[in-house]
């Protein structure tokens, strides 16, 4: 019984051990965040590259999920 308890216990510090160190790290970070999107400038022309033939949608607009048998 006292092997299952020193184990637990062992355990329990173990896992706060970490999860302050976890934490401790996220309140401290100094480093640069992560950019997941571009700001660069859009240039004027090129809002009009996508036409009616690059669209997926058929002209009416309705998409079946069925194949045509």
């Amino acid at each position: 019984m006292k092997h299952e308890l020193l184990v637990l216990r062992s355990l329990l510090v173990a896992s706060l051990l970490v999860c302050g160190l976890i934490l401790g790290n996220m309140l401290t970070y100094q480093g640069k965040p992560v950019q997941l999107a571009n700001d660069a400038k859009v240039a004027p022309g090129a809002l009009g590259l996508v036409t009616a033939s690059s669209c997926a949608l058929p002209p009416d607009g309705i998409v079946c999920p069925r194949a045509a048998s």
